[in-house]
């Protein structure tokens, strides 16, 4: 009998040592794997997603220094053409996919979510009238779509008669889509002075104090101060349309503030929107995605001081689910 006993306890010691083993074994594996990445994968598109994929690429070569990253921004329409064309492993895209994109096999991933605001100039001439009954859906809409000239005392029934001077995305991208989808239009039927990439929209308003544009959330607030870059303002939208900014519509004072509104829904989407990685197919390069599976675990502790907006947890799992 004790025999037996100690036969029973001697195969359990085996079978829990050979476990552990094991699964200190896969741990191993898998931080070998990890540790083995060597090589190069490109990434083009959308400004919207540059910089936070810029810091991602930064940390990911930490971990990983045989594998090079190289991240170039062109705007969304850049990126897709480049990806679909096999001119780069993957594409940074910050509007919907389309139908006929999927068709032609673009496979994409939400990483996080961002959004377009509108914007002006800090001097501009009614800004206290801006900051106190903001602009509506509609004003926007007949700002950005109609090419007939209007000035800022008519839009805040002041004597000044300064023209509205409009500045629109020249290149296709995710913040003409949808700031333009936000007016059930398409980014062709946008108005305007047309300037190359956020960084061009963003110095065409700082210039002219008259000038009214749009700029995805990271072009308009600086990261280090949280708070808007100089010659800057925002114009707050009256979601309400009742002619009165109420404080629950004001939440354009700094970075955090506009990123939970965005999170919590009270800033519209359209605007908002998820921003997502594309590659032609399913992803199979191991680079892409090791870089993937690290984006949407490790990666998302990045992104709030990054400024943007974390995807939900059911969100991500499903994205994660994409990659098996």
């Amino acid at each position: 009998m004790k025999t037996k006993q100690l036969f029973s306890i001697l195969a359990l010691s085996v079978i829990i040592v050979t476990q552990l083993s094991c699964s200190n074994n896969e741990t191993k594996n898998q931080d070998k794997i990890q540790n083995e990445l060597s090589g190069n994968i490109s990434i083009s598109g959308a400004f919207a997603l540059y910089p936070m994929v810029v810091k991602w690429a930064e940390e990911f070569q930490k971990i990983n220094p045989d594998v090079r990253i190289d991240v170039s921004a062109g705007g969304a329409g850049k990126g897709m053409t480049d990806v679909l064309n096999n001119m780069v492993d993957v594409a940074m895209i910050s509007r919907e996919i389309k139908e006929e994109e999927i068709q032609k096999g673009a496979w994409f991933v939400a990483v996080t979510k961002d959004a377009v605001l509108p914007v002006i100039n800090a001097s501009n001439p009614v800004l206290s009238e801006i900051q106190n009954k903001g602009i509506t859906k509609n004003q926007l809409a007949t700002l950005f779509t109609d090419s007939k000239k209007t000035s800022w005392g008519k839009l805040y029934s002041t004597k000044d008669k300064s023209n509205v001077n409009v500045f629109n995305r020249s290149d296709a991208c995710g913040a003409g889509e949808m700031w333009a989808k936000f007016f059930n239009k398409k980014q062709e039927d946008l108005a305007g002075t047309g300037v190359f990439g956020d960084p061009g929209i963003a110095e065409a308003v700082k210039n002219d104090v008259n000038g009214i544009g749009y700029n995805n959330v990271i072009y308009a607030y600086d990261l280090k101060s949280r708070v808007l870059y100089p010659g800057l303002a925002i114009i707050p939208i009256d979601l309400n349309e009742n002619g009165v900014l109420d404080p629950e519509e004001n939440f354009y004072q700094n970075l955090d503030s506009i990123t939970n509104a965005i999170r919590t829904g009270r800033y519209p989407s359209p605007p908002a929107r998820e921003l997502f990685m594309v590659t032609k197919g399913k992803a199979t390069n191991p680079i892409v995605l090791a870089f993937y599976n690290w984006i949407l675990t490790e990666g998302q502790k990045f992104i709030d001081e990054g400024g943007y907006v974390k995807l939900t947890d059911d969100n991500i799992k499903s994205q994660i689910e994409k990659l098996k």
